[in-house]
């Protein structure tokens, strides 16, 4: 068996029982297959051989260049919330505003959730990030006995607000919402949101410069050695959902690398994934019936329905951003809707057919979804920048509280589906060791 940690809790024994590590092997996280990874040298890729999922991409120096990365987001990111974003000159009427104003104005005008939503994702979320990433960066490069016993804790943290930070989407927004501001005022664009086009870099190149198994590997050289020859294996081979450790051992022990609880699978995986398919559809009707907003100028105006917005984007000749706008709020949820459905219709019919396509099929579709709040983000720009009476005030509707649960439904849906079951279904075994 693995080994047992007790703990004393009080008057109460609890034993943590830890699965043996099998550092030498992979688990695919999309179709399952168990693999031994090459030694690559480099910047070389990994792939799986069975549905081409990367498996690693090997960084040279992941450490150090992620560190000055997520220093320099800090700085931009303080910049951005402390310079001008947006000004608005009508009429001789001038109004400026920060970063924060957007959702300070969405809560003053009852709409809360809305408020949460877009402060959480391009502030807080990007914040919490960077600051994890720079301690974990840190910890790593200091003596084995000096690191701080929660560095892999926080590690994890990281990648779990990956999807969840949105300064790239809140940029798109950004630009749609400065498009239709300059046919009604001077629009001044402020020192922030040059900062914020810095930090959508920064964090893309952080991300990029990031190697993950190796930070992994730092943080636990000293845990983390192959079991011997002579230990007694139980239980079955189980992928760590978190930190990628392949384990001898059985689901519910934890990790011996981040301390996670195993897992072979994710649980209720197709009935949570339905459920959250079945509310994102009940939304999206309302999403697109209910005006998002209205706006007004000089007392004309009308509420706004996202297809209404996009059709105005396209008769003021503003194809590419039109265009744009219907990929993000009107493609992209109905094809996750019907992806998703598709792909556990194919599940529950133990379907073998197109295996590896169906699985970039589910890549894609949980890659794009973020993109959908592009709407969500124009409409907070718009509220806290045209507040200027009876001249011109932009009005958040209902509609964009919906299509904003609409998005993060999607999004949970695509983050509870497991790929795997679709190879589990069809039959593929999940045991077989690729030699690569």
């Amino acid at each position: 068996m693995g080994q047992g940690v007790s703990i004393i809790v009080g008057r109460n024994t609890m034993t943590m029982q830890f699965a043996q590590a099998r550092p030498g092997l992979r688990e695919c996280p999309d179709c399952g297959l168990f693999q031994r990874l090459p030694e690559a040298p480099g910047s070389a890729v990994v792939r799986c051989p069975r549905c081409a999922s990367v498996l690693r991409h090997h960084r040279t120096n992941p450490e150090g260049r992620a560190l000055a990365l997520a220093v320099t987001g800090l700085i931009l990111l303080v910049v951005a919330t402390q310079e001008p974003f947006l000004g608005l000159d009508i009429a001789g009427r001038d109004h400026q505003t920060l970063l924060f104003s957007g959702p300070v104005e969405l809560r003053a005008q009852g709409l809360w959730e809305l408020a949460i939503v877009v402060f959480a994702t391009t502030v807080v979320v990007p914040l919490a990030k960077l600051l994890c990433l720079g301690w974990v960066m840190l910890g790593a490069r200091l003596p084995r006995w000096q690191r701080p016993r929660h560095l892999r804790r926080v590690f994890r943290w990281v990648e779990w607000m990956t999807p969840w930070s949105m300064v790239e989407v809140f940029l798109l927004g950004f630009l749609v919402a400065y498009t239709k501001l300059t046919d009604i005022a001077t629009v001044q664009v402020g020192i922030a949101v040059y900062a914020l086009g810095g930090l959508m870099l920064v964090m893309a190149a952080a991300e990029a410069v990031l190697d993950h198994e190796a930070i992994w590997q730092a943080l636990d050289r000293d845990r983390i050695a192959p079991a011997a020859p002579a230990t007694p294996a139980h239980g079955e081979l189980i992928g760590c959902d978190t930190c990628r450790l392949v384990c001898m051992g059985l689901p519910g022990e934890i990790c011996p690398r981040c301390d996670s609880s195993l897992r072979a699978r994710k649980p209720a995986s197709s009935q949570r994934t339905w459920a959250l398919l079945f509310a994102a559809a009940l939304l999206y009707i309302p999403a697109n019936v209910l005006p998002v907003m209205t706006v007004i100028s000089f007392g004309r105006g009308a509420p706004d329905t996202i297809l209404s917005g996009i059709i105005k984007l396209a008769a003021a000749g503003m194809w590419p951003l039109a265009l744009l706008v219907f990929f993000a709020s009107i493609t992209v949820p109905v094809l996750k809707l019907l992806s998703l459905s598709g792909l556990l219709l194919g599940m529950r019919l133990h379907s073998k057919g197109r295996l590896r396509e169906r699985t970039l099929l589910y890549r894609i579709v949980d890659a794009v979804g973020r993109w959908s709040m592009i709407d969500v983000f124009m409409v907070s720009i718009l509220t806290a920048v045209v507040r200027l009476g009876a001249i011109a005030s932009v009005t958040p509707g209902p509609g964009a509280v919906a299509f904003c649960s609409v998005v993060i439904l999607t999004m949970l849906a695509a983050g509870t589906f497991d790929p795997r079951l679709m190879w589990d279904a069809a039959g593929r075994s999940t045991t077989r060791i690729a030699a690569r």
